[in-house]
């Protein structure tokens, strides 16, 4: 053959031989460019293997100089500017010069002839060589059916030795050798080398194959693949220990855990490299173990206690609350002191809306701890605590577990929320299984069912919270200090609304502070008017709706701003929900001023009493509870037996009926401490001797007349000062109580406390009974 030029392709990891049919890709912009010149003229390009296929503009001395002149038979444009080529090889070439480099290669080549001369020894190891590729096929070698016929057809002995050579599992640098080996009879000795070679891996490979047959039967094809991995692994001499147990080793070690927890999680790790691949019981185990290396077993938040930065954080997170600031404080310096304490239990008990849970993250944020919040309401499972047996499908540690997994360290804030909400039914009592966990005592070694070895709770600091201790198990109350939030007062409610609730909800809503401004005057009138709570969560919903109301006005009429006046809060919010109650313009017979506790604060209540012609009977009304009927019986009882002293027959009630009326009838009332306050009623009605408009009073009563200590006496004068009463009586032994009392509450209001009805008398009424 002449010499010819043509186009030039260069390809990677491939080498083409003649007489082989192949498919290959082409991008790049010079072969592209090659390619089109070829179309357009023989359909025939020069294909040249690289000697490096990372190279991505080869240059000449970057390819091989023997190559393969190929015809193209089909073209496939593809989408993404790939075009896939099929060619068919026809000659070996030998690239004399390159003619051309820009913008594509054009080589002048010449052929390198072929001829086969047949002896005994070249035709011998011809037969040789197809036998072996024969062997090769019936091993599991992968030819394709096409190829097959061409392959054992020795009419043509070099078509048949290139499309053999083709075929082979060769690196591209020795299929080049055979491209450029020019001597048949060469060719055919380094090609029965390198058979020789593939039929030694294909045996091996089919001994493995029967091998892992023999030995797992009939067993599903996961476990099969499995097992012939591990075949494969042991015939080439690689370590049964799989780097995942080598990793999980390193993770036991560097979880610190405590010897206990260690050697049975080393005794885990054991079971598992001894189970078969196919084992179900795997997965738990795994599981088990990453929760074991997953916990904080050593891992503290260590950060030095800076009083003063604490006392900072608590009071801008949080406005009053001073006893419960104060108690935290107090553990701050023991813990800066000490070094370390015993893990703390306090119980946050309040009405609804008073901060509790927000207290709970300011305290972790001022002792540089992380916080977790575990809710309790409605938890009726044991296991929810403590975790389930292992034995169970889908077991998990309990909620404990996983908080302090979550917080990342062993000495967090945990915050279990509603613990007075907790339920009992079939499945166990979680109250009792929060015993081990809140005893100082004994959560040094927590027992989880999932762990099953112990966990050391006592760095933890456990706050947790309540609206009512009544339904907590006195013996789980024993083991917490309570901490009581009594309410807000007004005047907190306000600076609470006009320090953070106002500017929250302003940001809230896309506002600035230019673009809204409620004066104090309207948020009291809003505090008052339309809320009535401990807390102050329906306040902050209230301020919401203020706060969307003048977003729409800004968002639809352009305003610029806007001032909320105490008339404006109708327009915002409606008509005004919440009377306060009122003096009486005069004094009455019959209608006394009691005090009383509600969830949402004190409550000033009328107690009227009248006699009417009847035979005796004590009729009370407003829906009253067992204790507060109870409370009037004792009175009349009281007053009955006090009635010689007074200016009244004996038998007075034997032709009356004495009615006790406490207005508000829809709403409950009970307790004792209305006492003193029924019984003056009475006794006014009973004597016509008014009482004092301007006096509140509240107390328990006896038999004897003896008024006795009650509770909630903050809030009880708090809502006495708000409904105007100047002058309280309070029973002698709640006088340590007005220490809780604001000072300006205390300089408005007059106190006097008794410890007889015959004191209450003496200052409740206009004058003495016995003067009538």
């Amino acid at each position: 053959m002449p010499k010819v030029q043509l186009p030039l392709i260069p390809i990677r990891d491939l080498v083409i031989f003649p007489n082989a049919v192949v498919p290959i890709s082409i991008k790049r912009s010079r072969s592209v460019q090659a390619l089109e010149d070829a179309l357009v003229k023989e359909k025939k390009v020069v294909l040249v293997t690289q000697k490096k296929e990372n190279v991505d503009s080869p240059f000449p001395e970057d390819l091989y100089s023997v190559g393969t002149i190929a015809s193209v038979t089909q073209v496939h444009r593809l989408p993404d500017d790939v075009i896939t080529v099929l060619v068919s090889g026809e000659k070996r070439v030998q690239i004399i010069k390159y003619a051309k480099l820009e913008p594509f290669f054009k080589v002048e080549v010449e052929e390198i002839s072929e001829t086969y001369i047949s002896d005994p020894e070249t035709d011998s190891l011809l037969h040789t060589v197809v036998e072996q590729f024969k062997q090769c096929v019936a091993l599991g070698k992968a030819v394709s059916v096409e190829t097959a016929p061409a392959i054992f057809d020795l009419s043509d002995p070099v078509r048949t030795i290139d499309l053999i050579t083709f075929n082979l599992d060769l690196k591209t640098s020795e299929k080049q050798q055979l491209l450029e080996a020019l001597d048949f009879r060469s060719r055919l000795e380094k090609i029965s080398e390198f058979l020789a070679r593939e039929i030694s891996i294909l045996q091996a490979a089919r001994q493995i194959q029967e091998k892992t047959s023999e030995e797992i039967g009939k067993m599903a094809k996961e476990a099969f693949l499995r097992e012939q991995l591990k075949t494969i692994e042991k015939e080439l001499g690689i370590k049964e220990e799989r780097e995942e147990f080598a990793d999980l080793e390193k993770q036991i070690k560097a979880a610190k855990m405590p010897k206990d927890a260690e050697e049975r999680a080393f005794k885990e790790l054991g079971r598992l490299k001894k189970m078969p691949p196919f084992s179900p019981e795997i997965s738990y185990i795994r599981t088990y173990l990453d929760w074991l290396v997953s916990l904080p077993w050593s891992k503290k938040s260590e950060s030095e206690i800076n009083i003063k930065a604490a006392e900072k954080t608590l009071n801008e997170d949080h406005y009053g609350l001073n006893k419960i600031k104060e108690r935290i404080l107090e553990y701050l310096a023991v813990q800066k002191l000490a070094g370390k304490g015993r893990g703390q239990i306090i119980c946050f008990a309040g009405p609804p809306g008073v901060g509790k849970t927000s207290l709970g993250k300011s305290i972790a944020k001022a002792l540089g701890r992380n916080f977790v919040r575990m809710s309790l309401g409605g938890v009726r499972d044991e296991a929810e605590i403590r975790g389930h047996r292992r034995t169970y499908v889908g077991a998990l540690p309990g909620r404990i577990i996983q908080g302090i997994k979550n917080a990342g360290t062993k000495n967090p804030v945990f915050m279990l929320d509603e613990i007075d909400k907790v339920g009992t039914d079939f499945r166990g009592d979680p109250s009792s299984a929060l015993l081990e966990a809140l005893d100082p005592e004994q959560n040094n070694a927590f027992s989880d069912h999932y762990l099953e070895v112990p966990f050391d709770l006592s760095d933890v600091m456990f706050i947790t919270t309540a609206n009512m201790l009544d339904t907590i198990p006195p013996a789980l109350l024993d083991r917490m200090e309570v901490i009581s939030f009594p309410g807000y007062t007004e005047e907190e409610k306000l600076h609470i609304a006009n320090d953070y609730l106002l500017p929250k909800q302003i940001e809230a809503h896309g506002l600035k502070k230019s673009q809204l401004k409620v004066p104090e005057e309207t948020l009291k009138a809003l505090i008052s008017r339309y809320t009535r709570e401990a807390g102050v969560r329906n306040l902050e919903r209230e301020i919401a709706t203020i706060c969307r109301k003048v977003a729409k006005e800004i968002a639809e009429d352009g305003m610029k701003s806007t001032k909320v006046e105490t008339t404006d809060l109708k327009k915002y919010l409606g008509p005004t929900r919440f009377e306060s109650w009122a003096i009486e313009k005069k004094d009455e017979v019959g209608v006394a001023a009691g005090l009383a506790w509600t969830e949402s604060g004190g409550e000033v209540l009328s107690v009227e009493a009248t006699l009417m012609p009847g035979k005796g009977n004590l009729i009370l009304t407003g829906h009253l509870g067992d204790v507060m009927k109870e409370s009037a019986t004792a009175a009349l009882s009281y007053a009955r037996s006090k009635v010689s002293d007074w200016k009244v027959p004996e038998d007075f009630y034997s032709n009356k009926d004495i009615h006790v009326h406490v207005p508000s009838g829809a709403i409950p009332k009970d307790g004792p401490s209305a006492g003193i306050t029924m019984a003056t009623a009475l006794i006014s009605a009973i004597t016509k001797a008014p009482v004092r408009r301007e006096l509140g009073m509240t107390g328990e009563i006896t038999l004897r007349g003896k008024v006795l200590e009650i509770g909630g006496v903050k809030e009880k004068v708090l809502a006495a000062h708000r409904a105007g009463l100047t002058t309280l009586l309070l029973p002698k032994r709640n006088e340590k109580d007005l220490e809780e009392i604001p000072a300006k509450t205390r300089k408005d209001i007059k106190f006097y406390f008794v410890e007889t009805m015959d004191e209450v008398l003496n200052h409740a009424l206009t004058h003495s009974p016995t003067s009538n």
